[in-house]
């Protein structure tokens, strides 16, 4: 069955930076646009960026537009989520998710196929 196992997560200050990780397995990575969400308690969970199947395109949302990459590596069957200049506001559970088979730009929770369990980052001021 298709797994994907989050790390990287922890507690930063603010203006520091964070690298988060996504091992896939159970099907070709490569077949798939991946994306990060996120979720803040007591708040809906939000699209943060997506990546097509072969790198090219990267989508993010406006409010981690310039400080946030979003990467893969097909060969590690890895996703990955750079995160700099960090704020508080950035405080939240994430999680790495794999699109439908036909999805491209993975940047809906209804395109969402299947989820990680989900990693801590915590910023403080």
């Amino acid at each position: 069955q298709v797994q994907l196992v989050e790390s990287g997560g922890g507690l930063v200050q603010a203006g520091d930076s964070l690298r988060l990780s996504c091992a896939a397995s159970g099907r070709t990575f490569w077949n798939y646009a991946m994306g990060w969400f996120r979720q803040a308690p007591g708040k809906e969970r939000e699209f943060v960026a997506s990546i097509t199947r072969t790198g090219a395109t990267a989508t993010y949302a406006d409010s981690v537009k310039d400080r946030f990459t979003i990467s893969r590596d097909n060969a590690k069957n890895t996703v990955y989520l750079q995160m700099n200049s960090l704020k508080p506001a950035d405080t939240a559970v994430y999680y790495c998710a794999q699109g439908r088979r036909l999805t491209i730009a993975l940047d809906t929770i209804a395109e969402v196929d299947y989820w990680g369990q989900g990693i801590q980052v915590t910023v403080s001021s």
